[in-house]
């Protein structure tokens, strides 16, 4: 009997030991829906399909890179590339595991909706010309006192904000247009305001996005090409995760989905506000187990 008793009472004080020792496994992410979607996915695959628990840490651009590249996160599923975050590649790279892309044909620049006034269509049966007429980012001067002399942006971190302040330099409009700051939140209800009063706005965007599913929007045209062609989104992992971390690692590097994949997931979690994320990416798995099993593999 006391032989059973000390059995059981070192199996009762080992396992919580060996459970407490496995730490979770630290995703950083910004807060934007792109950044949320993938980071609660891949989460959720990694618990659901690896039993492995997992963290998310919510923070800007920059504190992401920053995190993994200390080492006190794992990994990064939004390093906007080459363009967008060039400054933080740039300074944290030598201390990442680029692991590639994981998602390809991004978009960044500014963006204005291309909304007819009225009904859809004329009397005429041809289809009203949008109330908003601005095609460029040089032709935002001639129209600036119809957006109050304002460029509705996210927060101060995030490389279309790094971007967009070139922009305004580039094109002499620094002097003419204020860059406002705020978060992805605001600028979605800033714009959302602005189509149903028909008013001008415009704002700092980017593909993949919900709101190009929502709204019929534009990219302005960018002569100088200072947003850049289309990119990509990256995987940044922190040095040594392989070897601590082999099974979590092989997940990582294999997980990529298309922009249409990545929206579908985007949309779900806005439908409910954002409140239920990683119930949505649940959802995902459950209705792609083909793209699952071929990360898992």
């Amino acid at each position: 009997m006391r032989t059973l008793i000390a059995t059981l009472l070192l199996a009762f004080l080992t396992v919580p030991q060996t459970f407490a020792a496995q730490k979770p496994i630290v995703i950083a992410h910004a807060d934007w829906s792109s950044s949320i979607a993938s980071a609660n996915l891949v989460k959720a695959v990694i618990q659901e399909k690896l039993g492995r628990n997992c963290e998310l840490v919510a923070t800007d651009a920059e504190t992401m890179w920053q995190l993994v590249a200390d080492g006190e996160a794992d990994v990064m599923l939004s390093a906007w590339l080459p363009d967008t975050q060039e400054v933080y590649y740039n300074k944290y790279h030598d201390r990442l595991d680029d692991l590639g892309s994981n998602l390809e044909g991004t978009r960044i620049g500014l963006v204005v909706p291309k909304i007819t006034a009225g009904r859809f269509t004329a009397g005429t049966g041809l289809r009203n010309r949008p109330y908003l007429t601005t095609e460029s980012i040089p032709g935002l001067r001639d129209d600036a006192e119809q957006y109050k002399h304002r460029i509705v942006g996210i927060d101060p971190g995030a490389g279309v904000m790094h971007k967009a302040k070139e922009a305004l330099k580039a094109y002499d409009l620094d002097d003419t247009f204020r860059l406002v700051p705020g978060s992805e939140v605001s600028m979605v209800a800033e714009l959302s305001h602005a189509i149903r009063h028909q008013r001008w706005v415009v704002v700092t965007g980017w593909l993949p996005h919900w709101i190009f599913a929502r709204w019929e929007l534009e990219f302005l045209d960018d002569p100088k090409n200072i947003f850049g062609k289309t990119g990509y989104i990256g995987t940044m992992a922190r040095k040594g995760l392989k070897a601590d971390e082999p099974e979590v690692y092989k997940v990582l590097d294999a997980f990529n989905w298309s922009p249409k994949e990545m929206g579908q997931l985007m949309l779900w979690i806005q439908q409910d506000e954002g409140l239920f994320p990683y119930e949505k990416a649940l959802r995902w798995i459950r209705t792609h187990p083909e793209r699952i099993q071929s990360w898992l593999n």
